[in-house]
């Protein structure tokens, strides 16, 4: 059995055959976090990786079918951090996943640096409005929003943190990739990969995915594009691959 605490409830990763507790009110993974999570290069027998902003431990999750490595997730808020600690308990992963409540800019002093594999991070979106403008729900306002790290934060960090020729992989918006370039390169990480994510054919590209390498080479590579919805308003064969494990849904 698993606590459920107000209106949370425990829903399927059907893909993956595991089980996440999420909550309206609080959080609620997106679509992005899953294109993350099989985005980032993972190293399938050893390796040790950390996730950042890792929310309720969706990304941790779904990375622990893909790795026997052992996985880091850190989480600044409270509540979100014991939601992802009862989802490792629930899917039996405490010996692979360990769950740090903290601050991400003080982890390359705690955890050491250098140490690291491989870094994945969702973090807040959008630049800090003024207060009025801000989510009223604070949970939700400080994952979308600028309030406890910045950009530059979570891209020094990520360097920080990962091994000379280890992977960072972040998924964010398109409007700030050239902001991520300059302070992936800034901080001696090179982006090697970039996806773009279209919501269907014909619109603009609402999400981007890009992995750096750490004192890596300049050799760009544009992946090819993910369209989320068809024509019909149903997710498309890669989606429902994704999320489900069939194109079938």
């Amino acid at each position: 059995m698993v606590k459920l605490i107000g209106d949370e409830r425990l829903d399927y990763l059907l893909a993956e055959n595991l089980r996440i507790i999420q909550s309206p009110t609080v959080f609620s993974f997106s679509l992005d976090a899953v294109l993350l999570s099989r985005f980032a290069y993972m190293p399938i027998q050893k390796g040790k990786i950390i996730d950042l902003c890792t929310g309720n431990g969706i990304v941790p999750l779904i990375l622990s079918t893909r790795t026997k490595g052992n996985i880091v997730g850190v989480e600044i808020q409270e509540r979100l951090y014991q939601m992802a600690i009862r989802s490792v308990e629930y899917n039996k992963l405490e010996n692979q996943i360990k769950l740090i409540h903290g601050d991400l800019k003080d982890m390359p002093n705690e955890l050491g640096y250098g140490k690291f594999d491989v870094v994945t991070c969702n973090p807040p979106y959008f630049k800090t409005p003024a207060k009025d403008k801000q989510n009223l729900n604070e949970h939700l306002a400080i994952a979308r929003h600028e309030i406890l790290c910045t950009l530059e934060d979570v891209i020094r960090v990520c360097s920080q943190l990962v091994k000379q020729g280890g992977k960072v992989s972040i998924v964010h918006r398109p409007g700030r990739l050239v902001d991520i370039t300059e302070l992936m390169r800034k901080y001696g990480v090179e982006p090697k990969r970039i996806q773009f994510v279209y919501p269907k054919q014909g619109k603009e590209a609402n999400t981007l995915l890009i992995e750096g390498i750490k004192g890596g080479q300049a050799d760009l590579k544009l992946m090819p594009p993910i369209f989320v919805y068809d024509e019909k308003h149903e997710y498309t064969p890669v989606i429902k691959k994704i999320l489900y494990g069939s194109e079938n849904g």
